[in-house]
């Protein structure tokens, strides 16, 4: 049994409401469908929807596993205003992302601008040897660093002291040069994504606007300056957004290298709020720093979005 669509209504006129007896029969002829989704709908509600309302539920609460939670308001909400390790966490935190994102998209940008003029084989070669860290394994990653910071017998000091006769660096064991070691070790790794989708939005750009610039003897430097830059925009904005989401959320490498240390100088907000619930078992107060960094996060990404976003297409 089909349906006559509903139609707009003209103006002036009311929109006419569906009897049950339309209802009824829509969902008779096409609820089916909804089949097919409904599993993955149920998981989502069970593993994202339901662990999001009970977390907030949670921040609210003095909760520990025997006891259950006790409804205590505002309490963990304002006990990260009165925590000196949460406020020096927030600023390792944006300095961190400060130091990381933009110089590594930048990074990612110059290796583009280097290599998409080369071959589509060496191009293909290049794209893989810069992904290739990004696919390995964090952990793999942040335990190779650990050892090349090593005071001792790690390899960066060993080329300080018996290649450039340097003194030894402390690195990861000082409280003054830890966050520095851990912002430096992104630089040569943290820029493999970017390369491809650089690549990939150069590959859109129309060759036609090169050959105009050539027609007006227009530089290298110039074409890159008015042409690529401006049109690279959004894949900028792109790379910018999502970068100070996963720099602001960094907890692997800080847990395998540092543990937050030495005294504290490399805390971050996602290894505090570890630290808060899998160490000291404070889990409502996890719970809210978990819902104040979403909240930073949140904040961070439209503003940048209002400010950076473009309307661009070619």
């Amino acid at each position: 049994m089909s349906t006559a669509p509903v139609t707009p209504a003209a103006p002036g006129r009311r929109l006419r409401i569906p009897t049950w007896e339309e209802v009824k029969d829509f969902f008779w002829e096409y609820g089916w469908a909804y089949l097919f989704i409904l599993v993955p709908v149920l998981l989502f509600a069970l593993f994202v929807i339901y662990p999001l309302f009970w977390a907030f539920t949670l921040s609210f609460e003095n909760w520990t596993v025997l006891d259950g939670g006790t409804w205590i308001g505002l309490k963990n909400y304002a006990q990260l205003f009165h925590n000196p390790v949460y406020f020096k966490a927030l600023v390792n935190t944006f300095q961190y992302t400060v130091f990381t994102v933009p110089i590594n998209i930048a990074i990612g940008l110059f290796l583009a601008v280097l290599i998409y003029p080369l071959a589509p084989k060496w191009q293909h070669f290049f794209k893989f040897a810069f992904y290739l860290p990004v696919v390995a394994a964090g952990i793999i990653m942040a335990l190779v660093w650990s050892w090349m910071f090593d005071v001792r017998d790690g390899l960066l000091n060993y080329i300080f002291v018996h290649w450039l006769h340097l003194r030894p660096s402390m690195f990861l064991a000082s409280s003054k040069t830890a966050m520095w070691s851990l912002i430096g070790k992104t630089y040569p790794t943290g820029h493999g994504g970017s390369v491809v989708l650089y690549l990939a939005a150069m590959g859109g750009i129309p060759a036609s606007l090169y050959e105009a610039a050539e027609l007006d003897n227009a530089s290298g430097w110039r074409k890159f300056w008015k042409i690529t830059f401006p049109l690279l925009k959004p894949t900028t904005v792109y790379l910018l957004i999502t970068g100070v989401i996963g720099a602001m959320q960094t907890f692997g490498e800080i847990y395998v290298m540092t543990m937050g240390g030495p005294d504290n100088s490399t805390t971050t907000l996602g290894f505090l709020l570890y630290k808060s619930a899998f160490l000291n078992y404070e889990w409502g107060f996890a719970a809210a720093q978990g819902f104040v960094l979403g909240g930073l996060i949140l904040i961070i990404s439209v503003l940048q979005y209002k400010f950076f976003s473009t309307n661009v297409e070619y």
